[in-house]
């Protein structure tokens, strides 16, 4: 008898039906196809998830983070309904609500702060992707206080690029992956941009081009670096001024771009008596003003024809003024930036940092190449090509989390402009809607008024001391501080800083704090365990220091057991999200691109989208911007604001389908049917730019008119890149005593010494650190993003417990072995935690995984789960505040500048200790909390059809 082969179906059908939205399993925001499969009920459920191969940005490919937003999206720890608190504040004791309740509580709460006293609210949220609309809910409620996440996160890197460049790395741009030839990254977090990043090292290894990784700890993108730099944290800056002190000693600049392009040939004041020293030389009409080495005379910078000389100088009424590239000479020639000077700080031999030096100079300037495509520049002169300089760069938090970040990221901006690599083909590119200079952007408002609207948007960028967030008296407007004299270029917020200055009473009290998606009582804070007790704290009349908490989130996160009121959002994959060019849109350097999100799934849980729920309180209390003049509601949902609302008119939310028969692009009449537009397209939309217009975009006439067309601008924007920064020279000026607006006695120091106009390296404030001599930092790995990773059932498989890494000689001199335990000491704090060896890993630095540490109850993790017992935070050792200095004053863990999140300046002591008495669990052991939604299966199975 024959033998048979069973009849296998090797193909089975993976789904019933395809939906196509956006992932939010990171910041990527790639493109995914949600394969939907009828389960026994007959309801359509998600049975597995896949990349769009037609979306911008992932092309198909997504990672274990994508992949696993199947289990996010069914993660036992989901919340379920309104809630009340009913027990003490931290106690995680709740009454389930109905919708109507809670949003009467929380009109009831709000609706006396706007008619008395607006700032009184503190509104600030978390990792939101909907940052234009929170803030415009914000501005017509009518309080200053109002930020999202990125001054603990990556202010310093966004706002030194746009105040040097018009742009930064990560969403406002990305290197040019089809030319470049030598790619150099400092500090970046595994978790971000990590399907383009990916995609973008393999397409470049797959040619030939070198990788260069700049980074204290040899793990993801710098593992596959082909030259990898174990910089001493906090030196990247001064580490790159060697690099700038090299090049220019060697005349491997770019003469002809920094002359044309940049502030270089910029005109100086450089009398000392002046009111104006250190300031441009304008013309009757503001522009700046170079010597045209053509004439030899004065011109502004953007007349036609001018050729201006690098070299300028010139006297007016007795006062000298030469260019900022003379400047830039004095300074960077010095011998106090030369490779042997820097190199034991930095960790890089003197021999390695001039090999690298010569490798950018080699890779830039022997490499460079030309693309046939003809342009005109701003000043009506016509290139018949490009010229490509194939050196690009990419950055992002880790360089930018130091008290010295913001100077340093102005430092790595100026080294790719000296190089002519920024929006050179095969340099770093921006991406719509920038480049934009830094006065098309608002300046930030405070003015608060009882029952109107905030005077203007809340963020910005000043210009000045004019622009500070000051009351009449001087005290600072806002509650955490942002654009003071404490930290005038504050432009993301301090949101770190809020519960803490909230609590302090400084510089006000407030009466509610409004959060959404920010984990302030576990990962998101330093101070951990410090924080936890300012939001339970009571006065002497046993009332809450902080009065009132909302919340809002989608899971039972930590932060959940300190509100008062719960407001549950829903999963990603149950809402609409608009991933907006008003805000943080998904665009490519060839194209305008933005997305949404819809709900492919209903929830089955009493719980609505954040964004909608801010829109029906917003019509309970008929905030302005959201009602008529008669009282009644613009809009219902969130939905129907990302079709109808108009910023101004013809422009909105999305930019794509415009139009009553959606065929406008950018500009158009409100289209009805826009929504339905997106999905049918995939859940994304995107404008290609011109090919004259794919370069030298802020020069480039094409691109300009391709913006004012798309709407990104109202008219040409074209502007020079910013060597040397102005309002940073004008805030120094003021220390010094000239001006209307003076900083207080405590700070002139600081300020004249940290807000230099040409980049600087500076040490970060050790006070306090005596005995404290390792690095501590954490990263984020690439399968999760910040916490809410740490509670999937997949990706739990991959970190379920975080140890702590040691470089092999600290190992050595502890006496330590992987699976010993260490004390971690630092001037706040201690830790015990479980170690393991690392050998790529600068000496003297310690790390581990961010965020993986669970406190006992969250997330409806089982209490001994790994992540509650060996995972751990290094939050523990870190403070918001300073060691005291003696002074009686609250100094901020922060850079002086922006006010962002020095998380990196942590130094510690590190020594061999006992195991703890439970062999299972680092210290310090939180107690557990009581979550509200108890805890999961102990077997999570998901399986949907047959």
């Amino acid at each position: 008898m024959a033998h048979t082969q069973p009849q296998l179906d090797t193909s089975p059908p993976v789904s019933d039906e395809i939906r196509q939205t956006t992932c939010y399993m990171c910041a990527c925001r790639c493109g995914i196809n949600v394969h939907m499969k009828t389960d026994e009920d007959g309801q359509k459920k998600v049975a597995y998830i896949e990349g769009n191969r037609d979306h911008p940005v992932n092309k198909g490919v997504l990672c274990a983070k994508g992949s696993a937003g199947i289990m996010q999206h069914n993660a036992p720890s989901r919340l379920r309904a309104p809630m009340k608190r009913v027990g003490p504040r931290g106690s995680g004791k709740f009454e389930e609500i109905s919708w109507d309740e809670a949003l009467d509580i929380a009109a009831g709460w709000l609706e006396p702060i706007r008619e008395d006293n607006p700032e009184k609210l503190a509104f600030f949220t978390g990792r939101d992707q909907s940052q234009s609309f929170t803030s415009f809910w914000a501005q017509n409620f009518g309080t200053c206080n109002y930020a999202a996440h990125g001054g603990f996160c990556s202010v310093n890197m966004a706002t030194a690029g746009i105040y040097t460049m018009g742009g930064a790395f990560w969403e406002f741009g990305q290197p040019d992956w089809d030319h470049t030839k030598l790619f150099m990254l400092f500090g970046v977090a595994e978790d971000h941009d990590s399907n383009p990043i990916k995609m973008g090292i393999g397409k470049i290894k797959a040619r030939g081009a070198r990788v260069i990784g700049v980074n204290p700890i040899r793990s993801g993108y710098n593992a596959v670096a082909d030259d990898w730099v174990g910089i001493t944290p906090g030196t990247d800056g001064l580490f790159i001024l060697a690099l700038v002190h090299v090049l220019m000693k060697a005349g491997k600049i770019d003469l002809e771009y920094l002359s044309q392009f940049t502030n270089a040939p910029v005109l100086v004041n450089q009398y000392p008596d002046s009111p104006d020293y250190g300031l441009f030389l304008r013309d009757d009409h503001g522009a700046p003003l170079v010597i045209n080495r053509t004439t030899g005379k004065l011109a502004p910078f953007d007349m036609h024809g001018v050729r201006p000389d690098l070299g300028g100088s010139f006297e007016l009424n007795g006062n000298t003024h030469v260019s900022v590239f003379q400047l830039m000479a004095q300074r960077y020639l010095s011998d106090d930036y030369a490779p042997e000077a820097v190199a034991e700080r930095c960790g890089i031999p003197a021999k390695r940092i001039r090999a690298i030096a010569a490798e950018l100079a080699r890779v830039a300037f022997d490499e460079a190449f030309e693309l046939d495509q003809e342009w005109t520049d701003f000043r009506g002169e016509t290139h018949k090509t490009m010229k490509g300089r194939p050196v690009a760069m990419h950055s992002m938090r880790g360089v930018s989390a130091h008290a010295n970040g913001f100077q340093t990221c102005r430092a790595l901006h100026v080294l790719q402009i000296l190089l002519g690599t920024v929006e050179a083909p095969g340099g770093f590119r921006f991406k719509p809607p920038y480049p934009k200079p830094v006065e098309a952007h608002p300046a930030p408002h405070c003015r608060v008024t009882p029952n109107k609207p905030l005077d203007g948007p809340h963020l910005g960028f000043v210009h000045g001391p004019e622009h500070l967030a000051l009351k009449t008296d001087g005290s600072p407007a806002r509650i955490d501080k942002a654009f003071t004299w404490e930290n005038p270029m504050s432009s993301h917020g301090l949101m770190h800083m809020v519960i803490s200055n909230a609590h302090a009473g400084d510089p006000y009290k407030i009466d509610t704090l409004f959060m959404y998606m920010a984990n302030m009582s576990w990962n998101s804070s330093m101070n951990t365990r410090g924080v936890m007790e300012m939001l339970t704290d009571t006065d002497d009349n046993g009332d809450y220091v902080i009065p009132r908490i909302i919340y809002s989130d989608a899971y039972s996160s930590e932060m959940v057991a300190y509100a008062d009121l719960i407001l549950p959002d829903t999963t990603y994959l149950e809402r609409h999200d608009c991933i907006s060019l008003l805000d943080r849109p998904i665009c490519e350097a060839d194209g305008a691109a933005d997305a949404i999100r819809w709900p492919v799934v209903e929830p089955d849980r009493d719980v609505r989208g954040f964004q909608t729920v801010l829109v029906q309180l917003a019509n309970k209390m008929k905030l302005p911007g959201f009602t008529h003049e008669d009282g009644t509601a613009k809009w219902q949902d969130y939905a129907d604001y990302i079709v109808n609302h108009e910023r101004k008119p013809g422009i909105g939310p999305l930019a794509g389908f415009r139009g009553e028969d959606g065929s406008k692009v950018g500009r158009g009449e409100v289209n009805p049917e826009q929504l339905n537009k997106y999905i049918e397209n995939g859940g994304f939309f995107v404008e290609h730019i011109p090919a004259e217009a794919s370069y030298f975009k802020p020069w480039n006439m094409a691109y300009q008119d391709w913006a004012v067309n798309l709407g990104l601008f109202d008219s040409p924007q074209p502007y020079l890149f910013q060597l040397y920064v102005e309002p940073l020279r004008k805030f120094q000026l003021a220390a010094e005593g000239h001006g209307e607006r003076q900083p207080p006695e405590h700070l002139r120091n600081r300020i004249k010494e940290t807000m230099d106009p040409l980049p600087i390296w500076y040490e970060t404030d050790q006070q306090g650190n005596d005995g404290f001599t390792v690095n501590a930092l954490t990263q984020r790995p690439m399968a999760m993003y910040h916490s809410w990773g740490t509670q999937n059932a997949w990706l739990r498989q991959i970190h379920g417990r975080n140890p702590l890494y040691v470089p092999t000689k600290l190992m050595r001199e502890n006496n330590l072995s992987d699976g010993d335990w260490a004390r971690v000491t630092s001037p706040h704090g201690e830790i015990t935690v479980p170690v393991m060896e690392m050998a790529a890993l600068n000496e003297n630095t310690v790390w581990t995984w961010n965020a993986i540490g669970k406190r006992k109850g969250a997330w409806a993790l089982e209490e001994n789960a790994p992540e509650a017992t060996k995972g751990f935070l290094l939050n523990h050792l870190i403070h918001e505040l300073l060691p005291p200095k003696g002074d009686g004053l609250r100094w901020a863990n922060s850079d002086p500048i922006t006010g962002q999140a020095a998380w990196f300046d942590l130094k510690v002591k590190i020594e061999k200790a006992a195991a703890p008495q439970d062999l299972s669990e680092s210290q310090p052991a939180v107690e557990p909390q009581t979550s509200p939604v108890g805890t999961g299966p102990k077997d999570l199975t998901w399986k949907v059809g047959k």
